[in-house]
């Protein structure tokens, strides 16, 4: 008994839901779709007027995609209940002078994307409870100054894409409760000083997409309640003094991608609760040094897109909780002062890639503790300070691709444990001597440094396209200062002097023998060197020679620029090389004189892509005979294959005369 009622309830209950949204389905016209809400949407060419027969509880009426061309003076009669009228992209041109007055309770009416042209003088005058007005997407090129007399309830006013050039000055007024004002996308060139006089409670402005050269002086002065203004993309060339100031309650303001060269001193003062500033995309040659005041509330800034070389130290030291700054492509910004990230300790992310930045201070990013993202790439850096990674202790992202840099300090991310995306490519790295600490660095981080593949070694020629972190310890022996044992420097008994030849004639570089002061004979040895000073970096090569002054023909008189003689330890039988061994050294210069001594005997040099080589023969004799013999015999060998093949192609000519000869004349 209990069960049976339960299931009588149960269906009851069941019925009585869905009773509404049968009935409404029931009473729905074709081409629509109801609900038991109250919403009715219908669409198709077929539709070329308000559907009739509507359920009677419709409050929300959408008409989208239809064929209805004109809403007549009947088309919204005996809709008692409707609130919300919707007809877009339906080819509407023409409004009856009475659509509305058969419902005069409408509170949103949504005209988008049509064909209207002009609008009836005061078409929307009975809507006297109106509160959202679209007209966004048509063809309107004025509006009749009385358009919206009336209309104080009105809240929201959509008037975008449309062709409108200028509207007038008081065609707004007596919209006193306005809060959101769209006229952007249109064609409007100037906008009369007092246009926004009567909207005190606006609070969104866009006028963004015109073509509005000149803002006039006190254009905002009452609209002390504005939180968003957008004003991008248009023609502005410049702004007047302090045209902001009233704007105390603002949020959003957007002025990119004007034609603003210079904005004028403390133009964005009194903006408390600034959270958006956009200004990129301007031609600005400069920044004036008070331009922002306190904004604690911002926190993202976009600068790119302009003409600076350099902007103030202090631009962005009132924003101090920016988190993410983006001050990249600018392709003239050369040069950032020390201090200009000096007050953001909240900064998260800091992108000054593809500027025309040559080099980074050293203090430049050290107050930014909690950076997370470092873009630098696409820049023309040529290298960094040691210690300008020290303190981004929780930088976990740094982008250095495509820049100048030929090396790096060997320690220069040792402090950024955290460290997990390093880009290095793009860079023309120089691995000699200097490239060693980050080429180890590299090699033991290969997990960071994610195009570690692509990091390649341009120069010197002998590692050219070799990675960086696959150069070896021992392929920088020669930059520790190692003394080479004399297996070829010291294997004669030091009696004679080193001689001197004049080489190429090249004065980039030069080297010079000395000797003691001519004394007796028995005067102890003394040790004399030779100093070889190429570029910056000095090979001195000690030997010991007698007192005994050699011969004027063994010495050539050294260029003005000789270094004067170091001195060594005497009976030292070594090489020490202090920067670079003469062989690898990178320079198109070599010597101007070139020292031989018993042993290496250098006998010739070249130069290729930017680097010396040296070809060396030892001075043994047998050895040097030898070899000599091998190359006069290579030489014979070759001129007697050249006499037989000329004596070959000479005897094959002649068979082939012959041959010619008899098939012309046969015999009888």
């Amino acid at each position: 008994m209990m069960d049976s009622n339960f299931r009588g309830t149960l269906w009851m209950t069941l019925v009585l839901f869905t009773l509404p949204h049968l009935t409404c389905n029931l009473l729905c016209p074709d081409s629509c779709m109801c609900d038991f809400r109250g919403n009715v949407k219908c669409s198709g060419n077929s539709i070329s007027d308000i559907p009739k027969h509507l359920p009677v509880n419709t409050n929300f009426l959408q008409l989208v995609h239809t064929n209805m061309a004109v809403i007549n003076e009947q088309s919204l009669a005996n809709h008692e209940l409707l609130l919300r009228f919707r007809l877009t992209n339906s080819g509407l041109h023409t409004i009856h002078p009475r659509a509305f007055n058969g419902a005069p309770q409408l509170k949103t009416v949504m005209l988008s994307f049509n064909a209207l042209s002009t609008l009836p003088a005061r078409v929307f005058s009975p809507l006297t409870t109106l509160e959202q007005l679209f007209l966004d997407g048509n063809q309107l090129e004025t509006i009749a100054t009385d358009m919206f007399k009336g209309h104080v309830g009105l809240l929201e006013l959509v008037l975008t894409r449309n062709r409108l050039s200028s509207p007038a000055a008081d065609v707004f007024d007596g919209l006193i409760n306005l809060t959101l004002l769209n006229l952007g996308r249109n064609s409007i060139k100037k906008l009369p000083p007092t246009i926004f006089n009567a909207l005190t409670n606006l609070q969104e402005l866009n006028i963004y997409y015109n073509e509005i050269e000149v803002l006039e002086a006190g254009i905002f002065d009452e609209l002390v309640n504005l939180r968003v203004l957008k004003i991008h993309q248009n023609q502005i060339t410049s702004l007047p003094p302090q045209v902001f100031w009233p704007l105390r309650n603002l949020e959003i303001l957007t002025l990119s991608s004007n034609r603003l060269q210079a904005i004028p001193e403390n133009s964005f003062y009194n903006m408390p609760k600034m959270i958006q500033l956009t200004i990129y995309n301007n031609p600005l040659l400069s920044l004036p040094d008070q331009l922002m005041g306190p904004m604690p509330h911002m926190t993202d800034f976009y600068l790119y897109g302009t003409n600076l070389t350099t902007v103030p130290g202090n631009l962005f030291s009132n924003m101090s909780g920016l988190q993410s700054l983006n001050f990249h492509l600018n392709d003239k910004l050369r040069e950032l002062p020390s201090d200009l990230f000096c007050c953001v300790p909240k900064l998260q992310k800091l992108s000054l890639k593809s500027n025309d930045l040559h080099y980074l201070h050293p203090q430049l990013l050290s107050g930014l503790t909690t950076l997370n993202k470092l873009f630098l790439n696409g820049n023309k850096l040529q290298s960094l300070p040691d210690n300008i990674f020290q303190g981004l202790e929780q930088v976990f992202s740094v982008d250095l691709m495509n820049n100048d840099l030929k090396t790096l300090p060997g320690d220069i991310f040792l402090s950024n444990r955290v460290l997990e995306g390093l880009t290095l490519s793009g860079n023309p790295w120089d691995c000699v001597c200097s490239i060693r600490g980050i080429a180890k660095w590299i090699k033991h981080n290969e997990h960071v440094v994610l195009d570690s593949n692509d990091v390649k070694c341009q120069s010197p020629a002998y590692h050219l396209l070799r990675t960086v972190g696959s150069l070896r310890d021992e392929d920088f022996n020669f930059c520790d200062g190692t003394r080479f044992r004399s297996q070829y420097f010291s294997t004669h008994e030091p009696t004679k002097p080193f001689h001197t030849f004049s080489t190429s004639g090249q004065t980039s570089a030069v080297a010079s023998t000395t000797t003691s002061p001519t004394t007796t004979s028995t005067t102890p040895p003394t040790t004399t060197s030779t100093t070889i000073q190429l570029a910056t970096e000095q090979v001195t090569i000690p030997t010991n020679t007698p007192t005994t002054k050699p011969s004027a023909s063994h010495t050539t008189t050294p260029p003005t620029s000789l270094q004067t003689p170091t001195t060594t330890q005497p009976n030292e039988e070594s090489l020490l090389i202090t920067e670079t061994p003469l062989f690898y050294y990178n320079s198109r210069a070599f010597y101007d004189t070139l020292v031989v001594e018993q042993g290496p005997e250098f006998v010739h040099h070249n130069v290729h892509k930017g680097s010396v080589y040296v070809w060396f023969l030892p001075s043994d004799a047998a050895l040097t005979g030898l070899l000599m013999f091998n190359h006069i015999h290579l030489v014979a060998t070759g001129f007697s294959l050249i006499l037989a093949s000329i004596y070959c192609l000479n005897r094959l000519n002649k068979s082939m005369d012959e041959l010619k000869a008899g098939c012309e004349h046969p015999p009888v």
